[in-house]
């Protein structure tokens, strides 16, 4: 069974920084594609960062020159480096990745961690 586990979300006041990660475990062949959503309340999901296995890597307008995403291959990890965090960017951030294994390929999705950013 694949899972998605996050960490490092909390509350942060404006101006500060947080770094998310996400860790894959369980049976798989590899991760192609892993990323960022954040959901705020009443507003719909969006996508934040998206990084390839090569290491390409895009954003969110939103957070462009704030956010930085990366990933660890040999630890199935992606990060988020937040910097300069708004009261905006409060949201549930999500964990997601593209993964291939024997019995099945999809999308697999975190928890979701609780970042709040105060004023």
């Amino acid at each position: 069974q694949v899972q998605l586990v996050e960490s490092g979300g909390g509350l942060v006041q404006a101006g500060g920084s947080l770094r998310l990660s996400c860790a894959a475990s369980g049976s798989f062949l590899r991760i192609s594609a892993m990323g960022w959503y954040r959901q705020a309340p009443g507003k719909q999901r969006e996508l934040v960062a998206a990084i390839t296995s090569g290491g390409s890597a895009n954003y969110a307008d939103s957070v462009k020159g704030r956010f930085t995403i990366s990933r660890d291959n040999a630890k199935n990890t992606v990060y988020l480096q937040m910097n300069s965090l708004k009261p905006e960017d409060t949201a549930v951030y999500y964990c997601n990745a593209h993964i291939y294994s024997v019995v099945a390929t999809g999308d697999y999705w975190g928890q979701g961690t609780q970042v709040t950013v105060s004023s």
